[in-house]
């Protein structure tokens, strides 16, 4: 009796493919899970970190395999997404409204609650027009499919997030990617660019917080740029938005420039404890972009649960300065806690922490330790991060204690000592 494919193991399917009427295009499926590639390395040794399930979330606390943890790996900065006031703002919403839209916002789904929670947002970042879409990816691929063309060139941060990345790829636009930060390269693309097609549109886009690296752009040369060549400045604000700047407000007003960035995106899966995403900026170029997006008009709208707990966050940060003045004095603690102990953090700014292990192996088995230790973190490895600079990417709350925050570091000394990726002498 034949064997079935499931039986087979991934590299019997990749001998036998090529015998077989499956299509070519999925050899590489195939190849992925290989014996000798890294996912059947890191899944042999016990050490795969990814799509572990999460069977209860309490904010700093959170249940995995019937155990309980201290959440380190959450984009949760001001602890709301736990908040009994946000919770219920949520149930009413669905009693009110429903489930969902069932529709685009171009045709039936836009509720009262998605204008209002526009013009909320445009007034809270010093803009005249806000638009949201349904997540945070869609918004930076919208925008930038939205608003370039094959007449046009964009200026790309190296290290911007995957979505930015996405949204070049969907444009018709020219792409130009300058090294990390680094304005001076970006001044000398932008030169030539002026040189050699002086009249196309410009855009200029990066992360105004870099979510692995938790490193602040530098927004007043970019500004500056900006003016000079003529471009659009367009900032992510996925890791700054509820984070940075005067009342959360940002990168841009964390410079006092708001008034001179054109476009700031973010998202509301971090601080506004959600799904979906915003851009803000003048009202001609946000109803542009509204009727021209493709990811806008042709996705189901953010459902009012979702759109709810957007607009009772805001109302708790605007109530509530003194989360993010916490949060800030735990990200203090917590970068010189690690560096005194050893641990390489690049120059992170802000609540993202990056813990640089280097070889994803090792980086991979201190994940596993901390998770035995009671404390869960990311993992990110190659390509995500170069080669030899495999990390763990750590984020605070609000809401952690001082108790889980020391524990937290006491876990990371004993973990980096065993594994030798601190010197026995650190001084945590």
């Amino acid at each position: 009796m034949p064997m079935s494919d499931a039986a087979r193991t991934p590299q019997e399917r990749l001998e036998t493919q090529v015998s077989t009427s499956e299509p070519s295009l999925f050899a590489k499926c195939h190849k992925f899970f290989a014996p000798d590639g890294d996912y059947a390395r890191v899944k042999a040794a016990g050490l795969y970190p990814y799509f572990r399930p999460i069977e209860r979330n309490e904010g700093t606390r959170a249940i995995i395999n019937g155990r309980e943890v201290i959440m380190a790996g959450s984009n949760n900065y001001l602890g709301l997404t736990s908040d009994p006031r946000v919770k219920e703002a949520a149930i009413e919403a669905i009693r009110k409204y429903g489930t969902g839209c069932t529709g685009s916002r171009f045709l039936n789904g836009t509720l009262d609650l998605h204008l209002q929670l526009e013009e909320r947002l445009a007034r809270f970042m010093g803009k005249e027009a806000c638009i949201v879409f349904s997540t945070g990816y869609m918004t930076n691929m919208g925008v930038i499919q939205a608003l370039t063309s094959k007449n046009d060139i964009i200026f790309s941060d190296k290290d911007n997030h995957a979505s930015i990345v996405a949204g070049t790829q969907v444009s018709l636009a020219d792409t130009v990617r300058y090294r990390h930060n680094d304005l001076d390269h970006l001044r000398r693309l932008l030169e030539r660019a002026q040189a050699e097609r002086p009249e196309a549109g410009k855009l200029i886009v990066t992360d105004g917080v870099f979510s692995m690296s938790g490193v602040i752009a530098r927004v007043p040369e970019l500004v500056e740029l900006a003016e000079e060549f003529g471009a659009a400045l367009m900032l992510d604000d996925a890791h700054a938005v509820g984070v940075i700047g005067p009342g959360g407000r940002g990168s841009a007003a964390y410079f006092g420039l708001e008034h001179k960035v054109h476009l700031t995106v973010g998202t509301f899966s971090k601080s506004f404890a959600s799904l979906g995403g915003f851009c803000v900026g003048d009202r001609d170029v946000i109803e542009y972009i509204r009727h021209t997006s493709s990811a806008h008009i042709f996705s189901a709208s953010m459902p009012p649960a979702n759109v709810a707990t957007v607009l009772k966050c805001l109302d708790i940060i605007e109530q509530e300065p003194e989360r993010l003045e916490r949060l800030w004095k735990i990200s203090d603690y917590m970068r010189e806690g690690f560096r005194s102990a050893g641990f390489n953090v690049w120059n992170s700014q802000t609540p993202v922490i990056p813990v640089v292990i280097g070889d994803m192996m090792t980086c991979f088995r201190f994940w596993r330790e901390l998770l035995e230790e009671g404390v869960f973190v990311n993992a990110v490895v190659p390509p995500a991060v170069p080669q030899g600079q495999a990390l763990l990417r750590t984020s605070f709350m609000a809401t952690h204690t001082d108790e889980e925050l020391d524990y937290i570091l006491e876990a990371f000394h004993r973990v980096g000592k065993r594994l030798g990726v601190i010197q026995a002498n650190g001084s945590y």
